[in-house]
């Protein structure tokens, strides 16, 4: 299983591909995402066709369709920091370093396309 971190949470991948050899990110090597500002019709057909974990930063997937039928579309599971709203890098990283083995469970067990929200709530199903 492969975790894919979006340019929404860019330093967040780079940080996590150092203590994890499972972590891939835009611009990483070997990544064919090679720069962040990669549309993402783009990069989601990679991390569908890869079956990536995707890791993002979006509070508001629940009110933008177009994204949620674009992840649906290309097969992907995602995990959207929706709780993370102003929270500094560490806050973002205690929060996703607490929810990690609820997330690689949900990951190697819910067959995709689904988006599940990661809040200090715990993790949940949104599609």
């Amino acid at each position: 299983m492969v975790f894919y971190f979006d340019a929404s949470v860019l330093a967040l991948g780079m940080a996590l591909a150092i203590v994890r050899d499972d972590v891939l990110y835009p611009g990483a090597s070997g990544c064919p995402v090679t720069t962040p500002a990669t549309p993402d019709p783009e990069w989601l057909t990679h991390a569908g066709r890869h079956g990536w974990v995707v890791v993002m930063r979006d509070k508001r997937v629940r009110k933008r369709p177009g994204e949620r039928q674009a992840l649906i579309a290309h097969g992907v599971k995602a995990f959207c920091l929706t709780g993370a709203g102003n929270y500094s890098s560490w806050r973002i990283l205690d929060l996703l370093v607490r929810a990690w083995p609820r997330i690689e469970d949900v990951a190697a067990t819910e067959p995709a396309p689904f988006i599940y929200s990661v809040t200090q709530q715990g993790v949940r199903r949104l599609v």
